[in-house]
């Protein structure tokens, strides 16, 4: 192989691993495991009893499923795909919202945006800490069934 042709081949895997970025993301994602909501540290109206969050691998995608006791003791599943490139994608499991949007910032951070019948309804952030150890999620828009508009805060440790 001459240098041109060895030149264009590393340009050209180059090009091809930069198309793909959710697929490093995903598999070395610090989301991956269990996580349960620490309600004392957490700012959330209405505030369940109990919330649990499991994040797993889903091909080059993460799939979030979230396990909550509500205020009256109701249990939801609402389950979330996380696909890193800020469409929306189908959410099922809550009445306030049927699609979540994705956009991984760096390695701790994502940005989402949540919508019910193709209108925006909340925006957020997903911040892990460096350690690893716990997760803020700071929510805005409609977060109550009644329509009920503010920021929520919802700390988790991992287990």
């Amino acid at each position: 192989m001459n240098r041109r042709t060895t030149l264009m081949s590393i340009a050209l895997l180059s090009l091809v691993a930069c198309s793909f970025p959710q697929a490093s993301f995903a598999q070395n994602s610090p989301l991956i495991g269990t996580w349960k909501l620490n309600l004392e540290k957490s700012k959330l109206t209405p505030a369940p009893r109990s919330q649990t969050a499991t994040f797993q691998q889903d091909g080059q995608n993460i799939k979030n499923t979230n396990q909550t006791i509500d205020a009256q003791g109701n249990g939801t599943t609402t389950v979330f795909m996380h696909i890193y490139d800020a469409q929306p994608h189908p959410t099922t499991g809550t009445p306030l919202y049927d699609a979540s949007a994705y956009l991984r910032l760096d390695g701790n951070t994502i940005v989402f945006s949540r919508f019910k019948d193709g209108k925006l309804v909340q925006i957020g952030t997903i911040a892990v800490s460096q350690d690893g150890k716990s997760r803020t999620n700071t929510t805005s828009g409609i977060i109550g069934p009644n329509g009920l508009a503010g920021t929520t805060v919802s700390v988790y440790d991992k287990q």
